[in-house]
């Protein structure tokens, strides 16, 4: 079992841990001392752990203090594919040109832990495909470009659920699959042009880019 150093981090993981795998979906209303009774703490630590939540765009605070956890747009969606379609190749070709051998060890670790993404993911599934991809960043060796990428991974992370709701069939996901193992080959063999053209390529069809789609198509931009 986990353990935390305080108890506003306790409340803090577990209230981020619900509204990333939609638990609490866009726009509840989290009462706190409902919400605090219900985690066995008092509202003092549960409000640090929502002020947190507040700085990195989880949740809004309103007048009495109850939390709302914010709405999904296309407009964010968007940035946050703008951004990654920048960002996730850079760091992928400079993780084939600096890779070491630790970080390779590193990245097969975290490949082997991979599995295609369920319909409903859990905390599990989405933590393994962070990880993976975040051992690709990591071999990078650019503190200031891994740090970026793990911010927009806490966002992304949302709109990966709602990417999940198109369906997909087996030639789809094998697909996906045969992409992580292509840019995990590429970095190790050291080739940055061709890593860095894999995850353009996975980025375009990723679960974001359905999110994308999706929300524009229904046409909600809050």
């Amino acid at each position: 079992m986990e353990t935390y150093a305080t108890k506003s981090d306790f409340a803090y993981a577990l209230v981020r841990t619900k509204i990333l795998t939609s638990e609490y979906g866009p726009g509840t209303v989290l009462n706190q001392a409902t919400l605090a009774r219900d985690l066995g703490i008092s509202t003092t630590p549960l409000r640090e752990a929502l002020r947190r939540l507040k700085s990195e765009g989880f949740v809004e605070l309103d007048a009495h203090r109850d939390a709302r956890v914010t709405d999904l747009s296309a407009e964010e969606a968007r940035d946050l594919l703008e951004m990654r379609r920048a960002l996730d190749p850079l760091a992928t070709s400079l993780a084939a040109e600096r890779r070491s051998k630790s970080d390779i060890a590193t990245m097969r670790t975290a490949f082997a832990q991979l599995r295609p993404l369920p319909d409903h993911p859990d905390v599990a599934d989405l933590v393994a495909h962070r990880e993976f991809h975040r051992a690709i960043y990591a071999a990078s060796h650019n503190d200031l470009l891994i740090a970026t990428l793990d911010g927009l991974w806490d966002k992304a992370d949302r709109y990966r659920i709602v990417g999940l709701r198109q369906k997909r069939d087996q030639p789809e996901r094998d697909e996906t699959a045969a992409e992580h193992r292509a840019m995990l080959d590429a970095v190790i063999a050291g080739d940055s042009e061709l890593a860095a053209k894999v995850m353009r390529e996975h980025i375009r069809s990723s679960l974001g880019s359905k999110a994308l789609s999706t929300l524009a198509g229904s046409g909600r931009d809050d």
